[in-house]
């Protein structure tokens, strides 16, 4: 029997960008081509993009070896992201019928989505519309978020990175706070994303060394928070020492269910999957102990910064990252569809680990959360297995090409 002959794949990437997304785009490219596709096209700002008919070849904007290292080099999304949620197949059959026209079009034997929980929600709807109508295009989704909340992968590209250079950077706050003596001393919060789920903010716990006493307080958002308690341990740790340094993910919520972020003046803007956008929690906090306490207080936000800080990466995140590019084709080409890539931890020491892919549905619209046994008792750290769990995902660096003391970045003609 005749194989069949093989046309394009397409590729796209969505949601908040990371410093490693990249390096999956690089992964899907490179071994689409070695798998003998004719073309690897590229969705300009996702799915949103290409039911505007906005794609670009991919061949014309990485050309060489050397553009293939900056574009694993390069942060944020190099085609651009979006946030556009796909209607249900029964509300929105029109939707369907424009995407998988202009699908059929560019000759599309593989569709691969490099994203977080609401991409692989995207995925899932796609490959049930495919089997729906007899389609033979391939849907597979490529793990990506900072967050870590997909299910069933032990972790997610993207979010070494993030903790790596989230814990560098509290390290020198930390630094900063204890070469000043203020009198009465200062409390400084620390603000990291994370709306559901605390793996972020609690790899600050990271920073904790021979050289560093670590943040002195850790609030994740699987716990409520309680506003009274938090003053009350910063008044007893003002006691102690002169510079208190707290972490809080942006998400932590009361035991009613309000985000703290909206005790104070809460933005009102909601992006397309009902996500409100959370941001002010450290403020708040900090204008609260000032007001409590009477003492110096500073808010410190990474926001964007932590996910783009392609200086700072993880040499290990950046070739799972890869890897998750190439097992996503590879997966398709062998017939897989409604499918994400995992990353199945294999060993703890040394590190290792391996790709599987496994059923979308079971991963689209869940959130894997901190186990409530890896936050300490009280509720305000994160425990020793914690640690364990995230030490070795933040290991080695992948050094930026540097031009003119800055490093490059790949950025050839493609217009966002």
């Amino acid at each position: 029997m005749a194989k069949k002959e093989k046309h394009n794949v397409i590729v796209g990437q969505s949601g908040g960008p990371t410093a490693a997304i990249n390096s999956s785009l690089a992964g899907v490219y490179c071994t689409a081509i070695k798998r003998g596709y004719k073309k690897v096209y590229g969705m300009v700002h996702g799915i949103q993009g290409l039911l505007d008919k906005r794609v670009v070849d991919l061949s014309e904007h990485i050309e060489d070896e050397l553009d293939v290292e900056l574009l694993k080099r390069t942060p944020s999304a190099y085609l651009g992201s979006c946030r556009f949620k796909m209607p249900e197949i029964n509300e929105g059959k029109e939707v369907y019928e424009k995407l998988f026209q202009i699908l059929e079009e560019l000759e599309i034997d593989v569709f691969i989505y490099i994203g977080g929980n609401d991409s692989m929600d995207t995925i899932k709807k796609c490959s049930d519309y495919a089997i729906i109508t007899g389609s033979q295009i391939k849907f597979v989704g490529c793990p990506k978020t900072i967050d870590n909340d997909l299910a069933l992968t032990d972790h997610t590209p993207g979010f070494g990175s993030a903790a790596k250079y989230i814990a560098t950077s509290v390290k020198e706050i930390i630094r900063d706070c204890w070469c000043l003596e203020i009198k009465g001393g200062q409390v400084v919060i620390i603000e990291v994303m994370g709306r559901n789920a605390g793996w972020l903010t609690g790899a600050t716990a990271l920073a904790k060394g021979e050289d560093c006493e670590g943040p002195d307080l850790i609030y994740l958002p699987e716990l409520p928070f309680d506003v009274d308690g938090f003053v009350a341990k910063c008044e007893k740790l003002l006691k102690e020492k002169s510079s208190v340094v707290v972490a809080v993910s942006e998400g932590i919520k009361t035991a009613d269910g309000k985000y703290v972020s909206e005790l104070g003046s809460a933005s009102e803007y909601v992006d397309a999957f009902g996500h409100k956008q959370l941001s002010g929690t450290a403020t708040y906090l900090a204008n609260l102990i000032a007001s409590k306490l009477g003492c110096k207080t500073r808010a410190v936000e990474f926001s964007t910064l932590q996910r783009a800080a392609s200086h700072c990466t993880s040499r290990v995140d950046l070739k799972e990252s890869y890897q998750c590019g190439q097992a996503a084709v590879k997966a398709a080409d062998e017939g897989d569809s409604g499918k994400m890539v995992c990353i199945i931890r294999t060993s703890d020491d040394p590190y290792a680990s391996t790709t599987a892919i496994n059923d979308v549905h079971k991963i689209a619209n869940e959130e894997k959360v901190v186990p409530r046994e890896w936050i300490n008792k009280d509720g305000d750290y994160v425990t020793d297995t914690f640690l364990e769990y995230v030490r070795p995902l933040i290991q080695g660096e992948l050094d930026p090409i540097m031009v003119n003391g800055l490093p490059r970045h790949l950025q050839k003609g493609i217009q966002l």
